[in-house]
């Protein structure tokens, strides 16, 4: 075997790898690999929209506090 074709065989096959094992990156802060090569034929997620402010009775006495505050400012 010559040594052009050994060279042709060895990239053949690097490259057949590479495509049968797909695109994977390693995440390991958050122990997920990404992106799979199957990532297409999962169903997409759907998260509902949240409140703008979780905590609506906070947010209200919040305001109404610092309303007073400049409302009535100390001399």
């Amino acid at each position: 075997m010559t040594t052009t074709l050994r060279n042709r065989l060895l990239l053949l096959a690097g490259l057949g790898l590479t495509f049968a094992s797909g695109c994977q990156t390693w995440v390991p802060e958050a122990g997920i690999t990404l992106p799979s090569p199957y990532y297409l034929r999962h169903p997409p997620q759907y998260f509902p929209p949240s409140e703008p402010y979780p905590l609506p009775k906070e947010l209200r006495s919040l305001e109404e506090a610092g309303k007073q505050v400049y409302d009535n400012p100390r001399p």
